[in-house]
């Protein structure tokens, strides 16, 4: 990403959406971009295992739990596919675990924090769908640009 949120802003603000809530950088990427693909789940985090599996070509995951911190959506393992898989970032409405082991790879993670307790593993959720939270819509395919000032979506 070659501009900042705020610059980027700044020169498009009426094509993007700003995300206003304060999500944690937990990636080793603080700054990442990329086309949007989508998952929405429930303390769940088999889609989420499963899309990060599959080629990313620099996609962002944005994933929807719901804004739940009882279960982690994400750890050090689904972290490292998503790096082996050519993805440029997860953005989570949940939480992760396996912080420091994220922060160390070259991933842009955001999420709204941390839990050591496991999801549950039964594949309930939507890939590739409309999500909305924080008053934005992610629509898969659109840009989503994330720093240490925040996330900017297009409309």
């Amino acid at each position: 990403m070659t501009l900042l949120t705020a610059d980027l802003y700044d020169e498009r603000g009426e094509d993007l959406q700003s995300v206003a809530v304060q999500f944690q950088s937990v990636g080793g990427n603080a700054r990442f971009s990329g086309p949007i693909r989508t998952v929405s789940c429930f303390e769940d985090n088999a889609l989420v295992k499963a899309v990060l599996a599959r080629p990313g070509a620099g996609a962002v995951l944005v994933v929807d739990g719901g804004g739940s911190l009882q279960t982690a959506l994400m750890g050090d393992m689904i972290a490292e596919s998503a790096v082996a898989n050519g993805w440029a970032g997860v953005i989570i409405n949940g939480a992760i675990r396996d912080r420091v082991a994220i922060g160390a790879l070259a991933l842009g993670v955001k999420a709204l924090g941390s839990n050591p307790r496991k999801s549950n593993k039964t594949g309930k959720g939507s890939a590739d769908v409309v999500v909305e939270f924080a008053g934005v819509l992610f629509r898969p395919g659109r840009m989503v640009y994330c720093d240490e000032d925040g996330i900017l979506v297009e409309r």
